[in-house]
Formats: structure tokens, sequence, C-alpha cells
């Protein structure tokens, strides 16, 4: 090894690796050991038993295939003990050089004291990064430094969506307390801290964890700045209002409702200027197109419908039938697709021009929430119940999936994912109900290169 070439990180991370494959199968040998010996102490008890019978042969018989069948299941413990070990072994080297080396953890935003339903990074600066939670408020965090800047307490009910205003310091929220609210904002972000060693190496994946459900690193935000009073509030909703998005321009906001309506205000009167119906359920989520008068609405009617405000006089709508279970939620790209994510554990890429089927389909092994789509590349990142991310090119390929282990990533449902590609860099972010928001830097030039 003195003559290596490698760097010294990547090698120290590399005897890492190959130190828990040793242990991995010192384990596995070991408890092969143990069940040799329990075959042999079995066959020894059967064959007393056989002496032990009148006219029996311990060869024969019953008690043959009694010996036999014990002696089969033992074998096959065997196997399957040596096969799950293995295949424990080889997914932890995949998932510990393949994913850490494209998506490295940046930060991670504790605080809140209920589950975060959904995340949004500001597009103007200060850029910020803002998280909405059952806990009835809305946060602004310092990307960098993880910092709380900003609590937003206005809403009377669980914070269900929070997205920004494309050129002014606004939020907007929607609420379980039925209303959104329009608040303003103003930030100063902390000096910059040096950046956290992500080479260290993290757990093999698991299911379980050695912190308890809901318990946190860290301590909640200190005293920070309070917004109680909203600039507007928008009220006509019979039913919890479940997410809210800007329209080009931040003139007209729209919110999507239980009460199985999504409603078109003016932002500067709070005035409602159309309430779009025909869902057969209670809405789910609503998106409006980056440069566009399009808005998608999905619900647990199975539907997502494509609302066009484009021409003043005709508001035309078109119903899109593709899954089998609740539309989660549909979004649109920076250019002519929309994405649909389903509790039917797929997720459909379709063409604005020609919605009439999917241009692809992806097929998971879990419910899918909150879905974003990167604005340069066009990647899609799934969060899923299982609290699993997974990253999709626009046709249907699977590009990665974040490292997650009892100290990286999310421990429970994973509710929403959003994306920021400021200057060099692309940031994506998660949150979930495990109370906590992720930063994550993907490299997608090594990404794509994978691929």
């Amino acid at each position: 090894m003195e003559d290596s070439k490698l760097p010294l990180a990547l090698r120290s991370n590399l005897l890492d690796l190959f130190g828990q494959i040793e242990r991995e199968f010192e384990n596995l040998y070991i408890e092969n050991l143990e069940l040799r010996r329990e075959i042999e102490s079995l066959n020894e008890r059967l064959t007393g038993d056989g002496q032990a019978v009148e006219g029996g042969d311990p060869t024969k018989g019953a008690l043959k295939t009694k010996a036999s069948h014990s002696t089969s299941q033992l074998s096959q413990k065997l196997k399957t003990t040596y096969k799950a070990s293995t295949s424990k072994i080889v997914s932890s080297f995949k998932a510990t050089t393949g994913s850490r080396a494209l998506c490295q953890l940046l930060k991670e935003y504790v605080g809140h004291r209920d589950g975060i339903w959904d995340l949004s990074v500001t597009r103007t600066q200060p850029v910020v990064l803002g998280t909405a939670s059952a806990d009835h408020s809305a946060l602004l965090w310092s990307i960098e430094t993880g910092k709380c800047l900003l609590r937003y307490a206005g809403h009377a009910g669980s914070v269900n969506s929070i997205k920004f205003h494309p050129t002014e310091q606004m939020a907007l929220t929607a609420s379980g307390d039925q209303t959104a609210h329009i608040w303003r904002y103003m930030v100063q972000l902390p000096a910059p801290q040096p950046p956290p060693d992500v080479s260290a190496p993290c757990d093999e994946d698991q299911d379980s964890s050695d912190r308890e459900e809901g318990e946190v690193d860290g301590e909640g935000p200190c005293e920070v700045p309070t917004v109680r009073v909203a600039t507007a509030t928008l009220k006509s909703h019979q039913g919890v209002v479940i997410a809210a998005d800007w329209l080009v321009g931040g003139r007209q906001v729209v919110t999507a409702s239980w009460d199985r309506a999504a409603n078109l205000y003016e932002v500067e009167t709070s005035e409602l200027v159309h309430t779009l119906t025909g869902h057969d359920q209670e809405l789910t989520h609503c998106c409006t197109h980056p440069t566009q008068r399009l808005v998608v609405t999905s619900s647990r009617d199975t539907t997502f419908r494509l609302w066009d405000f484009r021409d003043p006089s005709i508001h035309s709508v078109n119903v899109f039938q593709g899954h089998t279970d609740t539309v989660t939620s549909a979004v649109f790209t920076v250019g002519d697709n929309v994405v649909s994510g389903s509790d039917d554990r797929t997720v459909k890429v379709w063409d604005l021009k020609n919605m009439r089927s999917p241009i692809a389909t992806i097929r998971t092994d879990s419910a899918v929430n909150r879905i974003s789509v990167s604005a340069n590349q066009k990647i899609i990142a799934l969060p899923h119940d299982n609290r699993q991310v997974r990253l999709f090119d626009m046709s249907g390929v699977r590009l990665a999936r974040l490292p997650r282990s009892n100290r990286m990533g999310h421990r429970r449902m994973v509710c929403c994912t959003t994306w920021n590609e400021e200057n060099q860099s692309c940031n994506l972010f998660t949150c979930g109900f495990d109370r906590q928001a992720i930063g994550w830097n993907i490299n997608i030039p090594a990404l794509l290169q994978e691929k």
C-alpha cells in the first residue's frame, strides 16, 4: 500500500469498507459453526431415540424422515443466512461507495416539534430554505449553517405547504386551519461555517435506529424573530388547505383543499377570482408552470387536472387518469412535461403536447409523496413512505439512491423534496415526519456519467 497512488482519504475509506466486509464474514463463519454443531447434536439425539424404539431402525422410516427434514431445515437456514449476510455486504458496499460519491450530506435542519410536510427554497436573494410543519409553524433556515433565521406562527393549524414569491421576499403557506397566508419576511444570513466532514464512513442500510422514534439531535431553534401576522389571509375554503403556489409573475396564487376545490386569488386584494371544481375527492397538491399560466391539481380520486389560464376568456381543463390510487403530486418541468407521483407506487412522465399516455413510467416499491424535478438537468427526486429517496431521469432510468443509515438520512416517511441549482452547485433538500429537513449535495456530472 505504500506505493499506492490512491488519495489518502480514498485509501482510508477502502480499508474501512474491507474491514466491515471481514467482520461480516467473521460473524457469518461463527454462526455457521454454531449451526453445524446444532446439526450434529440433533443427529446424535435422533440416533439415540431410534435405538430406544423396539425393532426400529434409525436410518429408516418416519425417524429418518424426521431427521432428514430437520437437517434440511437447518441446512436451508444456513443457506439463507449466508445469502442474506452476503447480500447485505454487497448492498452495503454499493451504497457506501456509490451513493456517497454521488450524494453527500450537506446539512441537517433540526428544530420543528412535529413532522415536516413541505419545503421550498427562495427564488430571490438571500437564498434560504423554508419548511412547513404539523407543529403549526413555518421556519426559514440558513442553507449553509443550518441555523434557524425566522419563524412564522400565524396559522392555527398544521402548515402543509410553503412557496416563495418569484421576485419579492414574500412566502405563501397553506394550512389545516382552512386558510392560506401570504406574509413578508426579512432575514440576515449568518457567517458561513467550514463544510462538514462528508468523507466519514456511514453504517450500512438498516431499518433499525439507535435513536428513539421522533428523537432528533441538537436543540430546537433558539429565540429567533417571529412573524405572527399575515399580509393577506385567503379564507374561501371549507376544508383543510393542503397546498398553494404562485402563478407566474406572482400577482395571483392558487390553493388546493380537502373540500375538493382549488381556488385562484388576486394577491393584492385577496379577492377570489375562480373556484376550480371537478375533482371527486380531496385534493392533495397543486403546482404552477414556471413560465406559463398553467395549473395542475392532483387528487385522491386517482386523477390530476391541467387548468389553462393563458387565454383570459377561456379556462380549459383536461383530466388525466394514468394512476390507480391517490395522485400525491403532479409538477411541471421547465420544458413541456408534467411528472405525476402516486400512492400506487409509480411515477409517470407526460408530454404537455400529447398527454394521452405517459412517455415514461417509473415503478417503485413504495408509495411516492411530493416529487420535484431539477430545472437544469431534469432529474426527478422521489420521496417514499419507506424512508428512501431515489433519483431518476426523465426517461425513467434510475440514477441513484440517497444514503440512509443510523447516522444519515430520514428515520420516518419522507414527505417532500425540492432542488436548488444556484451557481455551479446542485443541492437537493428533503423533509420527513422525523421532524427534520436534510440538505444534500448532488454530483450531477458523476450522476450522469454513471448512467
